[in-house]
């Protein structure tokens, strides 16, 4: 059993939340642990799709949309920072991003969500267009017949999602970050003066903990007081071999990567614990990637995954800091990867500086609590 030295900080979870706070903490001057888990731990952070990705979202809450739009203006910044931290390109692009409809009512549902965001927020709705195939075609000469019209929006982009998971981590530890691995957290005690952290592997203790465990946060949360519901997502994706450029843009089910790869995605399982891919899923996802792009046909998948996606009975991310224990905070969010500029940029001040809340205390985990009465 091991027992690290007394910390100042720890982080718990080492995927893009974590890893985004430990950077930012450590660009703020904090030099945070941050402990891993287990090469088999459920980690979205390795089977995201890698999108920065406003279009859509938000729907009946205005404050997610800000929240996601501010992100993704800091993306440039961000970027440029970890390049620099860390000397890792992560292949910021964002040139716009496509919703492809294969049928009229698919494309009349995209819409509405788009303008009902619009509507919401008033003057600080991002741009969208709703185009038909012909106007569609003219941006993306690639798509197939089946396509009936997009909705476009300029703000949305992605990144190598490899490539950012390795710049957060070379960064912070370039900042004066520490990494511990194959430590997960079984146990939370609050002491006086911080916590005491336990696992099979040993312990530690933090004067300041804060939890970014994914899919693991809900337990470690109700040990600090903190109540952080999740519910079970399932994603699939496809990866093809590399193939000629063809599509400059993303989308929310299709994307080439900046090595040549076109990765395919947009499936969801909620009533199942099992890791294996599901072939019926893949045929189904091939199938659509094929009719948006007839060049795809003669590509070959090299691989497939699956990950449990991070999510809030809502869909919307909590941060709040435990007012039963201070000094232990909670941070999850779907979105790890279009939120991750936020979380290194501003709420890892945030913490840095002892706030009482995060991110204006709009996404507190309280939210799910209701009323016995």
């Amino acid at each position: 059993m091991r027992r690290l030295p007394d910390q100042n900080i720890v982080i718990i979870g080492a995927g893009l939340v974590g890893g985004a706070l430990a950077w930012g903490l450590a660009r703020a001057g904090e030099r945070p642990l941050l402990l891993d888990g287990d090469d088999l731990s459920l980690r979205a952070s390795r089977a995201n799709f890698a999108l920065i990705w406003v279009q859509g979202k938000g729907v009946g809450a205005p404050h997610y949309a800000r929240w996601t739009m501010r992100s993704t203006r800091l993306w440039p910044e961000f970027a440029a920072a970890l390049k620099e931290t860390s000397g890792v390109d992560v292949a910021l692009k964002q040139n716009g991003g496509f919703t492809f409809a294969l049928s009229e009512a698919e494309l009349e549902r995209t819409h509405e969500d788009v303008v009902t965001v619009a509507r919401e927020l008033g003057d600080d709705a991002t741009e969208h267009t709703l185009l038909d195939h012909a106007e569609t075609a003219k941006l993306v000469p690639a798509i197939g017949r089946d396509v009936v019209g997009s909705v476009y929006s300029p703000m949305d982009g992605d990144v190598n999602s490899l490539r950012l998971l390795r710049a957060l981590h070379t960064g912070m530890i370039n900042l004066g970050a520490a990494y511990e691995p194959h430590c997960e957290i079984d146990e939370i005690t609050p002491r006086s003066g911080g916590f005491q952290l336990k696992g099979s592997w040993g312990e530690v203790f933090a004067k300041r903990i804060v939890l970014t465990a994914g899919v693991g946060n809900s337990r470690l949360a109700a040990m600090v007081g903190i109540h952080a519901p999740s519910v079970r997502s399932k994603g699939q994706i496809l990866v093809t071999e590399k193939c000629r450029p063809f599509f400059p843009y993303t989308s929310a089910t299709l994307r080439q990567a900046d090595e040549g790869g076109v990765m395919i995605g947009d499936s969801q399982e909620t009533h199942t614990d099992s890791i294996a891919t599901n072939q019926d899923i893949s045929a189904v996802l091939a199938d659509r990637a094929i009719r948006t792009f007839p060049c795809l046909s003669g590509v070959n998948v090299l691989r497939t995954w699956t990950g449990f996606r991070v999510k809030t009975p809502d869909g919307f991310p909590i941060y709040e800091q435990s007012t039963a224990h201070p000094g232990a905070y909670v941070a999850m969010c779907h979105s790890g990867v279009t939120l991750a500029a936020i979380h290194a940029l501003v709420v890892a001040g945030e913490i840095a500086t002892q706030q009482a809340v995060l991110a204006g205390n709009t996404f507190p985990g309280r939210r799910f609590h209701v009323s016995q009465n």
